[in-house]
């Protein structure tokens, strides 16, 4: 009994050294000298660290990392114990950093995700975790912080750049910059908070990929889709094809959404979130507050996509009917509209889903025998149909949401140019009608 106090009290009392040791550090020495039997080095355990000039120090540490949880770091190599001593108490100094610089980039990624939780919207915060764990964590999730450099990170990026993806195409451009945009954003926070000292992730260089460019569906690329089955991978209906596809949905229910998309260009998460209360009837206003998404098959409501997104829509005077008349049948059907409500519903009074419009969408199309277009397309299309009217590309880009006309244009550029080029004809037309001609241009090209 007393034996076992005895042992009890001496572990309890070693156990509280070797904690204290560990959070003041232990110094100490070893060498490379191998023993001549197994060829193993014998570390700590060689005779001659008798000897002053044999070996080198080394210390090792237990810190609190930036999540709270404790690491222990080891740091040799000195040439003398008060050396080692010194650098021990130095790296005490800065607690949670120097111990989050001996993570593996994997930990630090998964630990600025989490920090990031709350932060970013749902989806985001899904594409972002994707990009992490396909891609990131494969390449470069074994490499210590301190140690990763930007050679590093550029064989990385090099080696996901020639992956393959569904269909057996090539990893696109637009992945490519997500994946090198979420590497920048994560090491920039690991300098910020004083991990690593500067940012290995800056001055990746990418395949040259260009981004795919909406084109719209003329009679050429019609008949060639019709012919071969060959389509562009983003492209628009003409004015023709987008009356064509609304005379044929008068009798759809989500008529007055169709309706909406095609002229002012919501975004389906917005269009689908819309409420009463969001809409007003006498003043032919419809304002934009907040969108619905689904992550993983859950819906959540959250703001728009960027600040710009929050905005306010005129309406027409056939928008404002068509409003209307939901508004009254959906009385009738239900008894009352609470403001609250969405205003599109299924026909059993369920809010619809932004995914749902998707398919219902790609199902109209198919059965209209249109040229493929995703429901997002009829946004573009909205943009290109404004520009045709002579909306100023302001006006268009506040409409659209965006934050710069900047991004306006480099989105629908090629309806932009579509409508310039009518535009220089129309202007070239009204300039010869005024101005006479002297010598045939046929001499001049001969010359």
């Amino acid at each position: 009994m007393i034996m076992g106090c005895l042992l009890s009290s001496l572990s309890g009392c070693l156990g509280g050294w070797v904690a204290r040791a560990n959070e003041a550090g232990l110094v100490y020495r070893r060498c490379g000298c191998r023993c001549e039997r197994t060829g193993r080095q014998l570390g700590g355990r060689c005779e001659r660290l008798a000897e002053v000039d044999h070996g080198r120090w080394y210390f090792a540490v237990q810190l609190t990392g930036v999540d709270e949880r404790r690491v222990r770091v080891r740091r040799g190599g000195f040439g003398s114990r008060a050396e080692a001593e010194r650098a021990c108490w130095a790296l005490r100094q800065v607690p949670g950093h120097e111990a989050a610089g001996m993570w593996t980039l994997r930990r630090w990624l998964e630990f600025w995700l989490s920090e990031n939780e709350g932060r970013l919207r749902p989806s985001t915060m899904v594409t972002y975790r994707g990009l992490v764990n396909d891609y990131l964590i494969p390449q470069l999730g074994h490499v210590r912080m301190r140690k990763l450099r930007t050679r590093d990170a550029q064989r990385a990026m090099d080696r996901i750049s020639h992956r393959h993806v569904r269909g057996g195409r090539l990893i696109s451009a637009g992945t490519l910059n997500g994946i090198r945009a979420v590497l920048r954003s994560a090491l920039s926070a690991a300098r910020r908070q004083g991990v690593i000292d500067r940012n290995p992730g800056r001055g990746l260089r990418l395949p040259n990929g260009a981004r795919p460019r909406a084109v719209v569906w003329d009679a050429e690329r019609e008949k060639a889709w019709n012919d071969t089955g060959v389509r562009p991978r983003v492209a628009v209906w003409g004015l023709h094809q987008v009356g064509r596809f609304l005379e044929s949905v008068q009798a759809d229910p989500l008529f007055a959404l169709w309706w909406l998309v095609a002229l002012r260009g919501p975004r389906r998460g917005e269009v689908a979130g819309l409420r009463w209360e969001d809409i007003s009837l006498v003043d032919g206003e419809l304002t934009i507050r907040e969108q619905v998404v689904v992550v993983r098959g859950v819906e959540r409501l959250g703001p728009p996509k960027s600040a710009a997104g929050v905005r306010t829509l005129a309406l027409d005077e056939f928008s404002v009917r068509l409003l209307t008349d939901l508004w009254h049948r959906q009385r009738r059907r239900f008894g009352q509209v609470d403001p609250k409500q969405r205003v599109f519903l299924h026909d059993d009074g369920r809010p619809v889903r932004p995914d749902w419009l998707t398919r219902r969408f790609a199902k109209l199309v198919k059965e209209l025998d249109l040229p493929p277009v995703r429901l997002h397309d009829l946004r573009h299309g909205a943009a290109g149909i404004a520009s045709a009217a002579g909306v100023d590309l302001k006006q268009i880009q506040q409409d659209m949401g965006h934050y710069t006309p900047l991004t306006t244009i480099e989105t629908y550029i090629c309806v932009f140019q579509q409508m310039a080029k009518k535009a220089v004809r129309a202007s070239a037309e009204l300039l010869l009608q005024h101005v006479r001609v002297r010598a045939s241009l046929a001499g001049a090209y001969q010359a």
